[in-house]
């Protein structure tokens, strides 16, 4: 099977390189009408780590560099070395889809948003009519293959970034964040993904404090929170449940005297700090404060390792999944190959048989005749009743398809059948 995958990722290329050649949906759908020249049925995925063009090369070969320069062409970017690019071919090419779709090929194992990029990506290509039968059960494949990772592993379970870490902690000290409030303190990228994960957590109020008022605003307005002006931000620390703190301070922007006092405003109750900065934006020495429940990134780190761990764990799960689907689609596609061999005996017999029909038509009645057509036609049906079973036999046996094509190969010399496959025009379309 000649389809492809071109890979430029994480593994194999730095993250200036990778910005370089993302693509947004407007770009996309003007490469895949660019590709029409070198690909049947192109699907392109750019992902903040990742771009790739799946699909079935017109003049196949085991050279993928017009495609990479048409890739890299299209960007209109010079210098970019095709070393970072990973070629895929058949069978590797759909294993390596599967891991994709799967998320153990991610930069952050499990990761659960790439299943609905890579729908995002087929579904873009099919809504434009791009696809055909082929590429649809190969996707379909894929996607089976990343929804039972998600259902039937523990690959997405466990935080393992810090911002998520921070929040499934504070998750677990109280039980129920709908009547809790929280202080965010810095709106970088760290800081933004705490906030949207205390938000999808349902806490009751939630607020930004960050040097540039404007990247406040503009969180706050995202999440539907409110403002700490950063000048006053000591003056509020008494009103928050959990405080998380992720800017890029050199110092500490909250100090032990700081805590303490906001301690005794709240008269004794609980305050979660999450010291999410490298270096730390709070005293650690805070930890020593009664009610005061304090994690830095090192203790943070333990449990993001620890989750990892668990994911790798999953991995060995997974790829028995992936060999499984990869199993069941390469033995329909198996099948689908010997269809055209199939058509091309059934029509050799046929033009035999209406062969010697044709001579004895004008020697015997009519009557006679039609008793000998349906003879033969019976006759011919159950000669070739077993081969045919054992043809598909053999294609439902092998996850690749080197024993079907030998199979087609020895047919085609045993029996002349090559005009018939031109005469019929056995393509891929026709098999589909």
């Amino acid at each position: 099977m000649n389809f492809i995958g071109i890979s430029l990722n994480h593994n194999s290329s730095p993250l200036e390189i990778r910005e370089a050649l993302h693509f947004n949906n407007d770009e996309i759908l003007n490469a895949l009408n660019l590709f029409k020249e070198n690909l049947d049925e192109p699907v392109i995925l750019s992902t903040c780590n990742r771009t790739e063009i799946f699909g079935f090369p017109k003049n196949y070969s085991l050279n993928n560099e017009p495609i990479i320069n048409k890739l890299i062409s299209i960007k209109n970017i010079e210098g970019i070395k095709k070393e970072y690019f990973r070629n895929y071919f058949s069978c590797g090419a759909v294993k390596h889809l599967f891991s994709v779709a799967a998320g153990i090929d991610s930069m952050i194992i499990g990761d659960s948003q790439i299943l609905g990029q890579v729908k995002d990506a087929y579904e873009l290509s099919n809504d434009l009519g791009l696809t055909g039968t082929i590429t649809q059960r190969i996707f379909d494949s894929a996607f089976r293959v990343g929804k039972r990772a998600i259902n039937e592993t523990s690959i997405g379970e466990g935080a393992v970034t810090v911002s998520f870490a921070a929040v499934q902690v504070v998750e677990k000290i109280f039980s129920n964040l709908n009547k809790k409030s929280a202080l965010i303190i810095g709106a970088g990228e760290t800081g933004e993904l705490a906030a949207i994960h205390l938000k999808e957590k349902g806490i009751k109020r939630i607020a930004i404090s960050n040097r540039t008022l404007e990247k406040a605003e503009k969180l706050a307005e995202k999440i539907y929170g409110e403002i700490v002006l950063f000048q006053s931000l000591k003056d509020h620390l008494h009103e928050f449940d959990i405080i998380i703190s992720a800017t890029s301070s050199n110092d500490f922007i909250i100090s032990y005297d700081d805590i303490k006092s906001a301690v005794k405003k709240r008269k004794g109750s609980l305050l979660v700090l999450m010291d999410i900065a490298v270096p730390r934006d709070i005293d650690p020495k805070v930890r020593d404060i009664e009610n005061i429940f304090y994690h830095d990134m090192d203790s943070l780190k333990i449990i993001v390792d620890q989750n990892i761990q668990k994911r790798k764990e999953q991995i060995p799960l997974i790829e028995k999944m992936i060999f499984e689907e990869m199993y069941n689609f390469f033995t329909w596609y198996n099948t689908l190959e010997i269809v055209p061999t199939i058509k091309a005996i059934k029509t050799f017999f046929e033009d035999i048989r209406n062969d010697e029909l044709k001579k004895i038509k004008s020697k015997v009645s009519e009557d006679d005749f039609l008793k000998i057509e349906d003879m033969t036609r019976r006759m011919i049906g159950r000669l070739l009743h077993n081969p045919i079973i054992k043809l598909r036999e053999f294609a439902e046996q092998g996850t690749n398809n080197n024993e079907t094509t030998s199979n087609i190969i020895l047919l085609k010399e045993l029996f002349n059948l090559d005009k018939y496959f031109n005469q019929n025009n056995f393509n891929r379309d026709e098999k589909e």
